[in-house]
């Protein structure tokens, strides 16, 4: 079983910055895609960045949504399975409930698995 759980969020003024982190733990040998999605109050969880393990390389790659380029930066630790989210000049409509997300999960030598998702961390941001 793979969980993955979530830290960092909390309350912070227009401007501020939070750093997100995210832990995946149980059986595993690598994780190629982790990510941070976000849902706000009476909206659609929305992708906020993914990266993928090969991004180290130059073989893989990050994407973000328009909204937080160039203010959110997302990185990785491979060897810790952990992955975070730097959040930089949050504006209000950053607030929302945080939740990492992590697929391409070997758990056994020619197992996989996918859509692993934490319980979520809230960040809220006061204007």
């Amino acid at each position: 079983q793979v969980q993955l759980v979530e830290s960092g969020g909390g309350l912070v003024q227009a401007g501020g910055s939070l750093r997100l982190s995210c832990a995946a733990s149980g059986s595993i040998i690598s994780i190629d895609a982790m990510g941070w999605y976000r849902q706000a109050p009476g909206k659609q969880r929305e992708l906020v960045a993914v990266m993928t393990s090969a991004v180290m390389t130059s073989g893989g790659s990050t994407n973000y949504a328009d909204s937080v380029k160039g203010r959110f930066t997302i990185s990785r630790n491979n060897a810790k399975n952990t992955v975070y989210l730097q959040m930089n000049s949050l504006k209000f409509e950053d607030t929302a409930v945080y939740y990492c997300k992590a697929d391409r999960v070997r758990v056994g030598p020619w197992t996989f698995g996918d859509n692993y998702w934490g319980q979520g961390t809230q960040v809220t941001v006061s204007s």
